[in-house]
Formats: C-alpha cells, structure tokens, sequence
C-alpha cells in the first residue's frame, strides 16, 4: 500500500466510524457527560461507575480533533468532557482527581493514581493548545506542582504510582488488578512523560524542561533494558528501582519508541534526541523481530525473547502503526514502512466492527474476536485509535506520495 492509499483509508475510518461512535454514542443524555460502560454489541449499562482515565482521554481526544480538524461539535464535546472531570472527578478539598465516581458522579475511589493525575495534565495542556484556555493551562501546570509536591521521590528518583485521597501513603499501589502492587512502573512513568512533553509544548519553562530531562534519564538508568539488540522497557520496580518482572509488552515498547523521541525533541537537546533516537530504533526493531506476527498483528506480551500471549489488543495495534512508521522516518528502512501498514491492516481486517462501530478490544491467539470486553469502559477510548489516525495523516502527508 503506498502512502497515499494509506493515509486515505485512515483518514476514512476516523471519519466514517471512529468519529460517528464517539461523537454520538458515548454520550449520556440523561445524567451529563459520558456513559461508563457499553458492552461489544453496543448495549450500554447505565449503572456502570465512570473512570478518570476514560474521561481525562475524551477531554485529549475532542481537544486534538479540535485542534486538527476545526470541527466545531468537537469543541463542543472537549468542553462537554472538560465539565465532566471538573464536576465529579476534582477533589476541590485536596487537590488533584479522584479515579473513579458511580454512575451519578459521587466519589468510589477517592485515589491519587498518578498514572490518572498524568492523564489529566496530558488533557488540560492539549485543550489549551486546542483553545488558548489559560484556566486549562493552570489546571494543568498546578497538578503538576501536586504530584511533584506529594508524589516525586526525592531519595531514588522517580514517582510513587499512588497516593490516597489527602495525598498520604496509599495501602494500594497498583494501577489494576492486573498489575504489580509495587512503588515505580513504567507505564506511570511513560504517560507522566508523555504530560509533561504536551505541557512543555504548550508553553515551554525552564521547570518542565528540567522534569522532561529528568524522566529521559530514569528511561535511561532505569526502564530500559540494557541491551539494544533485545530492547524492551522494564515494567516494575520497587523504590529503589530494583527490576520486580521480567516481562514486557510490545505494546509499550512500540508506544515508547515514539514517545521518548517526541519527548526529546520537544525538549530541544541534541544529544537527548540523538539517544532517543536510537532507544526508538531498538524498541521498533526488537518489536518487529519478536512480537509483529506475518498478518501485522501484534503480540501483547513476552519474556526472555519469547512471546507469552499472542493476543492482539486495539491499543497495541494502533501504537504499532505510529511507532514502526516513526521507525521508518528515522532510518528509512522499507521493512519499517511496510510494518507499519501491516498493521493497520490488521486493524482494518479484524479489530474495526463494521456492525457496531468502533473497535473491538480484542483479537485471541486464536484468531476470534474476544466479544467478552467492552466498547466503552473505563479503560476503553478513543485515546489510542483517534490518535493514531490523527499522527498517520500528519506524519504521511508530511512524507510525500512516493512508496518506500
């Protein structure tokens, strides 16, 4: 496929089927703001609790719409979700934002997950690059000041996944029940990198620098693995950042590969760019070699050179698209290039549910789609896919038609 053809069938699926379902379908008309819960076959359950995570994401995903398409209806929901997150999600006592409400808005999980608080300064910053909002703005560079203040480790470095409600030691460390209960991971660690690039973006400082720079070197000490022809980021630690799990997921490492360049290039140091470029080569390369299956799709989690689960997630696959196509951009190897578009191609014959809209979650190793898991959740949006649509369209416009 070359680019031309493969920007235009990105471009038509963010316009005739994500846009559609979460312009209209994700909205609750009758309480305010967004639904919490739609199973696969599209059927909403109305007592479902709402998540910050979800919420915090639609505020980033109708803001870049906005931003990149002028769309007004766009405007109109990225301030929809901006209202959400201020009226059931902002605790107005403590500061910071609850993980998660019921259905009607009242505070289940009074937690300071930073991954969330992350999620939030990511948003505010994109709605005031969207919108030129100095409250967005302030929003964003206060929570930051919050999670340095109560969360940022002083003694090893790094950022403590999560505080209780009153920013005191939490009893609960963990992200969900599927991830370590332990003081530092990479996940938490990749997204407050990902927030602090958008807020230095939006308006350079010389303190967002210093947190940028300082997140680049725990990748670097720390997260990644040590040897760049078997690259993959470590996922767990405890506070001295001593390695808790062996494992990875590929779709991490394929995330990271771009993020950590963006992140070095919007901080404008050479010689952080110059090793954030090759951190990205590695990560796509190991990826390409271990985890890309020949149909494009992606496993989800390895150890030791090996795959261990060869399920193939909605945000692993759309991660894959950027990262191996920035790959591409760095190197001009065509085994990149033509990565990239196999995995969309994968999203495109098995993920897209041309019946109900969206995404499915999830393709199993054995090829069926996993109609278990849900279309909307807390966990589930837009997030991933409309953002690399968005990227794709950029990055291949700014390419030129020819094929690699």
């Amino acid at each position: 496929m070359d680019r031309p053809a493969l920007r235009g069938a990105i471009a038509r699926e963010l316009e005739t089927n994500l846009l559609p379902f979460w312009r209209e379908r994700s909205l609750d008309h009758r309480r305010g703001g967004f639904i919490g819960e739609m199973a696969n076959d599209g059927t909403v359950r109305e007592d479902a609790q709402r998540g910050l995570i979800l919420n915090a994401r639609l505020l980033w995903t109708f803001s870049a719409l906005y931003r990149e398409l002028g769309d007004e209806r766009d405007l109109a929901l990225a301030r929809r979700a901006l209202e959400a997150l201020e009226t059931a999600f902002h605790d107005r006592e403590h500061g910071g934002y609850f993980w998660r409400t019921d259905a009607e808005g009242r505070p289940l999980d009074t937690s300071k997950k930073v991954y969330g608080q992350a999620f939030c300064i990511y948003a505010f910053s994109e709605h005031h690059r969207a919108t030129g909002d100095a409250a967005a703005f302030d929003a964003a560079t206060a929570l930051l000041g919050l999670v340095d203040r109560h969360a940022r480790d002083p003694r090893f470095g790094g950022w403590i996944e999560a505080r209780a409600r009153a920013w005191s030691e939490a009893d609960d460390l963990r992200l969900s029940d599927k991830d370590m209960d332990v003081a530092k991971s990479m996940n938490t660690h990749l997204h407050l990198l990902e927030a602090v690039t958008n807020l230095h973006r939006a308006r350079p400082s010389a303190a967002t620098a210093e947190r940028l720079a300082e997140l680049l070197a725990i990748f670097d000490r720390h997260i990644l693995g040590p040897d760049p022809l078997d690259r993959h980021l470590r996922p767990f630690f405890d506070e001295r950042w001593n390695v808790c799990s062996d494992s990875y997921t590929f779709g991490h490492d394929i995330e990271a590969a771009w993020l950590l360049s963006e992140a070095a290039e919007v901080l404008g140091d050479p010689p952080a760019l110059e090793k954030a470029t090759g951190w990205a080569i590695d990560l796509a390369r190991t990826a390409l070699a271990q985890g890309l299956g020949p149909d494009g799709g992606l496993a989800y989690e390895g150890r030791a050179g090996e795959v261990t689960n060869r399920d193939h997630d909605w945000w692993c696959q759309a991660e894959a698209v950027i990262g191996f196509w920035h790959a591409f951009s760095l190197t001009g190897e065509p085994a990149f290039a033509e990565a990239s578009a196999r995995s969309w191609s994968f999203i495109d014959r098995f993920l897209v549910d041309r019946v109900h809209g969206d995404w499915h979650w999830r393709v199993k190793a054995d090829g069926e789609v996993d109609r278990a898991e849900p279309k909307v959740s807390e966990w589930k949006c837009p997030y991933h896919s409309v953002r690399m649509c968005l990227e794709m369209m950029r990055r291949l416009a700014d390419a030129g038609g020819a094929a690699p």
